[in-house]
């Protein structure tokens, strides 16, 4: 990976690239129904994560394909890439579970012992959402404002790229943060996300899999969540 050189063509598979004109229109008129939405609606967890990010993140994204004609954003879901994205994002998400129980582990706050994590049904729930969740979330932060940044910035490095996806990516949590968490709380959740979507980035640039993304993310998601029942 060449993070300090200027790419002179980017990693975006087909040569001829749309000038994206209404890239930031669209985020940020995304970002402000979103926060609305959320401001406005209690609706349950499952409605949010399956429904409620469906219309807000997924419907725009099909809407900016459909006009600007970027046929690049898909790319990343082509049914070629389905079975080697599963066995990374799985690989990925199992360093994930055990470097986070070999922490709490190593901290205190955990112990080793037999958890029938599976058999709970509780757990498959909560991962069907976890599932939605990354899905959205990756059609959105980076199948489709990745790939836009890598056509809009072709001279930038994978550094600069990767930053600007995951500060957009931040941006759009920042909300749910201050509702969710208060203090230095809110200030380690933003460290946190920020480090998370930059290696998502990395491995969305590397790879153009968002199959292996929305599965590491989802089992990231799940590992949290385990360590917090």
């Amino acid at each position: 990976m060449r993070s300090h050189k200027k790419k002179p063509v980017t990693s975006v598979p087909n040569v001829t690239v749309p000038s994206h004109i209404v890239f930031y229109p669209i985020l940020v008129l995304t970002l402000l129904l979103w926060v609305l939405y959320r401001q406005l609606f209690t609706f349950p967890v499952w409605f949010d994560e399956i429904l409620g990010k469906a219309i807000f993140f997924g419907l725009p994204v099909w809407l900016y394909i459909t006009v600007a004609g970027s046929h690049n954003i898909t790319d990343s879901l082509a049914p070629r890439k389905f079975q080697t994205g599963m066995l990374l994002g799985l690989a990925l998400g199992g360093v994930f579970g055990f470097t986070t129980s070999l922490m709490a582990v190593l901290s205190g706050s955990g112990q080793v012992e037999t958890a029938l994590l599976f058999t709970s049904q509780r757990f498959w729930v909560e991962f069907v959402l976890a599932l939605f969740t990354a899905f959205w979330e990756t059609i959105l932060f980076f199948s489709f404002a990745l790939t836009v940044i890598q056509e809009k910035y072709r001279d930038w490095t994978d550094w600069q790229q990767v930053f600007l996806g995951a500060g957009i990516f931040l941006i759009f949590h920042i909300p749910n943060m201050f509702l969710r968490f208060s203090g230095t709380e809110i200030l380690v959740q933003m460290m946190l996300l920020f480090l998370f979507a930059l290696g998502q980035g990395f491995l969305f640039v590397g790879r153009r899999n968002a199959y292996a993304l929305i599965l590491a993310h989802a089992i990231w998601g799940m590992v949290l969540l385990t360590h917090t029942w």
